[in-house]
């Protein structure tokens, strides 16, 4: 199966967009193929993406196939509806220069929630790398099977009824402390519920009434399992810092006014950030980075 892409589209940017944690091991994108490997209602299932003349060129593997092949554009970003965004990045020069310069990027949605909430509780409160550390243990531990297809490196996101039913203490050696391990059982507990969820809005609402959810990693899910242009990771510890510097100059801001300079984006807020983020900026940095921690020596 094939689909076109729009103009100038940005395939590896697009399907790098996927990864709530750098080097995620369910997905590998190069510059013009990519995997992606998850758990759907039919079972495991990856779907395998490339990009040659002006198409996006799909086939899936696995008992989760047709269902993968069915929601194939959407992963690739290429349902992503831009209606209204142009006229919303004229309002500030610097976004105009990176909504120009990035078109062909997308926002992908895989319609998969647990997979990525798994991540993102992984990422509460701690630096980059102990997430991805702690995550790919996760992983290891719970993905024995391979994931289907050829691609042999590629990992599943671990089964909800089996985080759901292991004790907290066994996160410990993978460098999860109890707080994110309860978190994440909780979670699981609900994955089914939250599977269900008709679009971002309800999503939202369920992800922070289980406790340990926040806006920050609600909007963190959203953006990947749905495409949300509007998702504000509200609580993140440089994104306040980023949106304050590109929009007015300031090297440090808040939560507040950060959804102050982003409400004249509304809808498209998120994809604001992302163009921020796509062009590498960055506010300045002052004193010493965040120590790495080892909870599993604790």
């Amino acid at each position: 199966m094939r689909f076109a892409a729009p103009a100038r589209y940005d395939f590896a940017g697009t399907l790098h967009g996927l990864a709530v944690i750098h080097g995620d091991p369910t997905l590998s994108v190069g510059s013009r193929e990519a995997w992606f490997a998850t758990r759907t209602p039919d079972g495991p299932g990856t779907l395998h993406l490339t990009f040659s003349d002006g198409f996006v060129h799909a086939e899936a593997f696995g008992p989760g196939a047709d269902w993968l092949m069915a929601r194939a554009d959407a992963v690739a970003g290429l349902r992503d509806d831009l209606t209204g965004f142009p006229e919303l990045a004229r309002r500030h020069p610097l976004v105009a220069r990176l909504a120009h310069e990035h078109a062909g990027l997308r926002m992908g949605a895989t319609g998969r929630i647990f997979h990525h909430l798994v991540p993102a509780i992984l990422y509460q409160k701690v630096t980059g790398i102990e997430a991805q550390q702690g995550y790919r243990k996760v992983l290891r531990h719970f993905t024995t099977e391979p994931a289907p297809g050829p691609f042999a490196r590629l990992r599943l996101p671990p089964d909800p009824e089996a985080v759901a039913a292991t004790p907290y203490w066994v996160f410990h050696p993978f460098g999860i402390e109890q707080k994110r391990a309860e978190t994440l059982r909780r979670a699981a507990a609900q994955a089914a519920a939250l599977e269900r969820s008709p679009d971002a809005t309800a999503a939202t609402a369920r992800l922070v009434s289980i406790r340990g959810i926040g806006p920050w990693t609600a909007a963190e899910v959203t953006r990947v399992a749905f495409g949300d242009p509007d998702a504000v990771s509200v609580g993140d510890y440089h994104l306040k810092n980023v949106v304050a510097y590109a929009l007015t100059g300031a090297a440090r801001g808040t939560d507040e006014h950060m959804l102050e300079l982003l409400a004249p984006y509304a809808g498209h807020r998120g994809r604001v950030c992302t163009l921020f983020a796509a062009a590498g900026i960055g506010a300045p940095r002052f004193g010493p980075r965040m120590p790495l921690r080892s909870f599993a020596r604790f």
